[in-house]
């Protein structure tokens, strides 16, 4: 009872909400193992979907910007682990990202594939660049990165989105009006 009103269905809401986080952090699990297992294997990794910034992504857009900058920054700092040469850009590139995508969230509604494929190419887009102008440019050079290597490396990301946001869609809890 909570105000002299009786309170009904919370217990069931209260294990909907959980079982809504479980599915989510199931595919954000297999989407951490693909990027471990599967990316290795694609060939050159300038264009090879980043399923861990997907991961971050759909993270992202679910939760609020606090949330998804630490989560961010946590993805950035676990890249930053494999490539010392670059250390604390990917933590900033994907803080920044994840802040984003989270804040972005009331701006846009990702209930359409397409924008949520967009959006998804747009935050691979700018977690590349503001890797880049942190840690200066690769073997490329700036032109090469971010007219090439970095749109194609989105959009082979944001096709790997589409393929998880329509298999995914009911553990993800999205409508995808097409």
């Amino acid at each position: 009872q909570l105000g002299g009103q009786v309170v009904r269905g919370g217990q069931h809401s209260m294990i909907a909400i959980r079982a809504d986080r479980g599915r989510l952090w199931t595919v954000l699990g297999l989407l951490v193992v693909l990027q471990f297992s599967v990316r290795p294997m694609l060939g050159y990794p300038a264009v090879a979907p980043d399923f861990l910034l997907l991961a971050l992504m759909l993270y992202a857009i679910r939760s609020r910007p606090g949330a998804a900058a630490l989560a961010g920054f946590l993805v950035g700092l676990a890249g930053d682990a494999v490539s010392p040469a670059r250390v604390g850009a990917g933590a900033l590139a994907h803080t920044l990202v994840g802040y984003l995508a989270a804040w972005g969230r009331a701006v846009f509604f990702p209930d359409n594939l397409f924008i949520n494929g967009l959006v998804i190419a747009l935050g691979v887009w700018i977690r590349n660049a503001i890797q880049l102008a942190a840690s200066g440019p690769g073997v490329g050079g700036v032109t090469m990165e971010l007219l090439v290597w970095s749109p194609l490396q989105a959009v082979t990301t944001a096709i790997v989105a589409a393929l998880v946001l329509v298999i995914f869609q009911r553990w993800l809890d999205i409508r995808l009006e097409e």
